[in-house]
């Protein structure tokens, strides 16, 4: 049914205390009889209540519906012989843990007609004990009445939160995928073709060599152009995604410096004016891997961020005082370092690593574009 913590409320962080004084009161009520042998029925029947609530909570199907019969009546006991009515309320809880509807409806309405009957009777069996403490026994009464439904919404809504919780990230999932699904076929359909035309005039090019130069020539320039065309789509493509601006990558790496207790200096123009989107995106995620690797392996205390907006290139300049890059890191194939340069290949950017006391990684990637009279790159 539920797991061993969720046996004490935990609404509220005084209800745990206010279990663990009912747990011990019915002692109180028990030692008050003169009989030993109704001190030893009392001491035996709440010890089998508390045995009976603890397996009811590990129980399912049946067995639950035999354990709280067992608790209700060591409740109605307790009411009657001994005047204490509060133990009703660890099984108002507990029935507020049934979410079958038909077995909740059952179990409440037989624990709130029981407990009722057992306070009626009470009133002549322990006639001053229950005057002494009747607005207790109202309390309770009302918690009898309130309680299981509370629990009952509690858990229900918890259960529901838990649902669209998980429905919300099998969405987000599936937003993913459609988005890799729709890149993907942007990208076919965008250097498919021209590909694939540029495969065929490749080939025809070859033959032509020995043949006839000058035709040969011309299919190489159609392959040129053609191959200038698809870079151009793949790029206004790539532009029409949401890029990352430069000032807020900036952003992002002195909230990451800061956290890592690295003292840091950033200099130049953060909010660029003249650089494509395409250039400032490559360009962000690569400072978001060079400062990630300055507070994963650098061991730095300090980190020095330059960006020079240039008429035709963008550089950023990354250095650190840490212990510096070893060459079997800076060549491995699954270093951040390969990973920058592979996306400033694309932008035909380099990347320079270097530093005697420390690291220094500088990025520079060209920004003008020009085209053509046809209007291709």
């Amino acid at each position: 049914m539920q797991n061993w913590f969720n046996i004490i409320p935990r609404n509220l962080s005084l209800n745990i205390y206010v279990w663990v004084i009912f747990s011990f009161l019915p002692f109180f009520f028990i030692f008050r009889s003169n009989s030993l042998v109704e001190i030893i029925l009392g001491i035996v029947s709440i010890l089998t209540f508390f045995l009976a609530y603890r397996l009811s909570f590990l129980s399912d199907g049946w067995s639950v519906y035999v354990w709280v019969s067992i608790k209700i009546v060591i409740s109605v006991a307790m009411t009657l012989f001994y005047g204490y009515v509060y133990v009703s309320l660890f099984l108002a809880y507990f029935i507020g843990n049934i979410q079958q509807k038909a077995g909740f409806l059952t179990l409440y309405i037989t624990h709130l007609v029981t407990t009722l009957v057992a306070v009626y009777g009470s009133f002549f069996t322990q006639t001053e004990l229950f005057f002494t403490q009747l607005p207790f026994i109202i309390i309770t009464i009302i918690g009898v009445v309130l309680l299981p439904f509370n629990t009952y919404n509690r858990i229900k809504r918890e259960k529901l939160e838990g649902e669209l919780e998980d429905a919300n990230q099998k969405i987000s999932q599936l937003i993913v995928f459609e988005e890799r699904q729709r890149i993907a076929r942007d990208l076919h359909d965008t250097l498919g073709q021209k590909l694939s035309l540029i495969g065929l005039k490749s080939d025809l090019a070859g033959k032509l060599v020995a043949v006839d130069q000058d035709k040969a020539i011309e299919e190489m320039r159609d392959i040129n152009q053609t191959a200038r065309t698809a870079l151009k789509e793949v790029r206004d493509m790539v532009s029409d995604m949401r890029g990352v601006r430069l000032d807020e990558e900036i952003h992002h790496v002195q909230q990451l410096l800061e956290a890592a207790e690295i003292e840091y200096q950033v200099e130049g123009d953060q909010k660029l004016e003249d650089t494509p989107l395409l250039i400032e995106d490559v360009a962000s995620m690569c400072l978001k891997e060079a400062v990630t690797n300055v507070v994963k392996h650098s061991q730095a205390t300090y980190c020095q961020i330059n960006v020079l907006e240039k008429e035709e290139q963008l550089v950023i300049i990354i250095e650190d005082n840490g212990v510096g890059i070893p060459n079997e890191v800076i060549d491995s194939s699954n270093s951040g370092i390969r990973g920058m340069r592979e996306r400033l290949e694309f932008v035909n950017g380099v990347l320079e690593v270097g530093g005697e006391h420390g690291t220094t990684l500088k990025i520079v990637i060209p920004k003008a574009v020009k085209q053509d009279d046809t209007g291709v790159i």
